[in-house]
């Protein structure tokens, strides 16, 4: 988000005023009256691709509207030199010429005379947009190619709307060394302050700027932006974590998760165990490795554009169609299915001693409370990227039985229902973050539940409610799952 500083906002008010962006919001955006609202169903479709679509933008300089996803409005930009648009869902003002979307006190005030921002969203205790201090300022107009962040958002309300970590916390359970070690940049610390000030019951926002300061100045690798980088936050996020944090009386913190008894491993470490069997001799080796999380292939052949109608069970039903059906459930079954390295992969036989073919297979060894999966929907090879926007069901509750070691799963034993879960490795979904548009441009939000079928949609600074079916109908990129039975020793 850049402030009222972009010159091409600050030339169109001084050649043509604010009326233009008036009419735009009265008419397509605050519709307070029938007319309005019909002439909104009306005309509410891109100009060139004849679609309506939720990210709607209209060219403040003429009378183009043109979509998001598929660029025709950033086209429309280029072409014509239209450099300023309005996105018709929450009024805010987008300069293709900067790359951002652009805030300006003259026309907030607008926004907020005619009355749409104050009633539209519901706001529970969110994040604010951020106002940099004079030294961010400096070092925004040092660096002007940056973009915003939007994955940091998404997945700070994730860790937010964990309920083990939650308690930890508001528990303040936290013991920081760091800072008994003269280190003020603890992540642990500033995650600690992040849920105090959420769950305090104060409706002011809060700006959690020094969390991304800290993972940024600890993961430089992350300053690239590409929009698959709500994963790697992730995980950048959860391994800064781990190394701010003091262990527990009988484990011991460092840079290895192994044996680590921190919070945060104990929460999202999982132990996977890949177990490589030899063809001659059937001799098994095993390895056990501790994991995050669960990136999934999302397959072959399978359907690309708008979800069909989704049965209101979970898994999935071979209905007939144009689309091969796929769920969660077919990703982790292809995941922990034996495979064939084949005669160019032989590996050295530790009882035959020496090289033979062999099958690998993953299963989980251990599962962790807060069971993260990876949707690989960003695709990259030699010259190569795009992003796989296939359909993907995903349940409410999912049982990990088949897919642990003990299990050793058929095909016979997933059968895509939730009838008869096991109540020790059952879990239950309370964060969704989704992608949107395509590899080169688009936008994360996030689905987190505070309560049983009770759902919020957090995009950007707006929060709106959401129907459960909305959720299982998202294009997801992560999904959290957290135990509903936890053992303790």
């Amino acid at each position: 988000m850049t402030l009222s500083g972009c010159p091409h906002l600050h030339k169109l008010k001084s050649d043509k005023g604010t009326d233009c962006y008036k009419i735009l919001y009265a008419c397509f955006i605050s519709c307070k009256t029938a007319d309005a609202r019909r002439r909104k169903a009306k005309h509410s479709v891109c100009h060139t691709c004849r679609v309506y679509d939720l990210r709607l933008h209209a060219c403040i300089s003429c009378v183009y509207f043109g979509c998001y996803q598929d660029s025709h409005i950033q086209s429309h930009a280029v072409a014509n030199e239209h450099w300023l648009a309005v996105d018709l869902t929450y009024g805010m003002i987008n300069c293709f010429a900067c790359g951002d979307y652009v805030y300006d006190k003259e026309v907030d005030k607008i926004a907020k005379k005619l009355g749409n921002r104050s009633s539209t969203p519901v706001v529970l205790n969110q994040f604010a947009i951020w106002q940099p201090n004079h030294r961010e300022l400096d070092l925004l107009r040092r660096n002007v190619k940056r973009r915003r962040v939007e994955e940091t958002s998404t997945i700070v309300q994730a860790l937010i709307h964990t309920p083990v970590l939650r308690d930890y916390f508001l528990a303040d359970r936290h013991v920081c060394q760091m800072v008994k070690d003269g280190n003020e940049q603890c992540l642990v610390c500033e995650l600690s302050n992040i849920f105090q000030e959420f769950y305090s019951g104060i409706s002011s926002t809060y700006i959690p700027y020094r969390l991304l300061h800290l993972v940024w100045t600890s993961a430089r690798h992350l300053a690239g932006y590409e929009q698959q980088d709500a994963h790697e936050f992730l995980i950048a996020a959860l391994d800064l974590l781990h190394r701010h944090c003091i262990a527990g009386p009988n484990g011991r913190s460092g840079s290895s998760p192994h044996n680590c008894q921190c919070i945060i491993d104990q929460i999202f470490t999982g132990g996977l165990q890949s177990d490589v069997t030899c063809q001659m001799c059937n001799n098994v080796s095993t390895t056990i490795d501790p994991i995050w999380d669960i990136s999934l292939d999302l397959g072959p052949g399978l359907y690309n554009g708008t979800p069909p109608p989704v049965p209101p069970v979970t898994g999935y039903s071979n209905s007939p169609g144009n689309y091969d059906p796929t769920s969660l459930l077919d990703c982790l079954k292809r995941f922990t299915k034996p495979e064939h390295l084949g005669s160019l992969a032989k590996i050295k036989c530790s009882s035959c001693g020496c090289y033979q073919e062999s099958t690998k297979q993953l299963t989980m060894k251990k599962l962790p409370i807060v069971a993260c999966f990876h949707l690989k929907r960003f695709e990259h090879s030699t010259g190569y990227h795009k992003k796989i926007s296939t359909y993907m069901s995903f349940p409410e509750e999912l049982d990990m039985t088949p897919f642990m070691s003990s299990s050793k799963p058929t095909t016979n034993d997933i059968n895509g229902t939730t009838k008869g879960l096991s109540c020790k490795n059952k879990y239950s979904l309370f964060a969704v973050v989704n992608h949107s548009g395509t590899i080169e441009c688009g936008h994360y939000t996030c689905y987190i539940r505070q309560h049983k079928n009770q759902w919020f949609k957090c995009d950007d600074h707006l929060i709106t409610r959401a129907l459960p079916q909305e959720v299982l109908n998202s294009e997801g990129y992560l999904l959290f799952y957290h135990k509903q039975i936890l053992e303790y020793e």
